[in-house]
């Protein structure tokens, strides 16, 4: 499964506006791929919405960043946004792919989007190690995608869904203390450029 992450940042009060644009883009007639999910940032940098969109090939993917390149609106919010970033990923080979909380039973509402630099050479034992440690992790709390990027330095993104936000500290300081998390060995792979976002869904958000 393929992956794109976009990020606007909006001006204040334009999320709601925004949303209900970027839902009207995604599900368009000659929109491709289907949107997963549509948050706004809570904990992190502010003022800004995540969008994750999900494509069967890297194909369809392609086509659809181009549709967006060439719109007069990209995501229907080209009159509102201040900044647009997109960037594409390839889900790890062993995870399932992301659906919405309808079907899959992942809900949060609190989101958390964690994205780790990765040193040459990490890519794969990563993908290794993340297939052995996450199992058990996913006993404390679901992750929604792990997703390596196809643009950029190299880097993989990870969604979590919590209930609440104690929820999500005691979920992490259970895992620490358990010795399921962080996977063993695997920060040897990874660069310091580390940033966590706190985000929550909008309404047109399939994943709640």
């Amino acid at each position: 499964m393929y992956y794109e992450l976009a990020t606007m940042t909006l001006p204040f009060g334009t999320a709601g506006t925004a949303a209900t644009n970027v839902q009207a883009y995604a599900t368009s007639a000659d929109a491709q791929g289907e949107l997963l999910g549509c948050w706004f940032t809570d904990i992190g940098v502010l003022n800004q919405m995540i969008v994750l969109r999900g494509f069967a090939d890297l194909a369809t993917l392609q086509a659809e960043r181009e549709r967006t390149q060439k719109s007069a609106s990209p995501l229907g919010c080209g009159d509102i946004f201040q900044t647009l970033e997109q960037h594409s990923y390839k889900g790890f080979p062993w995870m399932k792919p992301v659906r919405p909380s309808a079907e899959s039973g992942i809900v949060g509402p609190v989101y958390e989007i964690r994205t780790y630099g990765i040193k040459t050479g990490g890519v794969q034992p990563t993908i290794d190690l993340w297939e052995q440690y996450v199992p058990p992790r996913e006993k404390l709390s679901p992750c929604v995608v792990a997703m390596v990027a196809l643009d950029g330095p190299l880097r993989f993104t990870n969604i979590w869904a919590y209930p609440t936000l104690d929820a999500r500290s005691k979920a992490r300081a259970d895992a620490v203390a358990q010795g399921i998390w962080p996977p063993k060995g695997g920060p040897a792979h990874l660069t310091t450029n580390m940033v966590s976002t706190i985000a929550l869904p909008t309404p047109v958000s399939p994943l709640k």
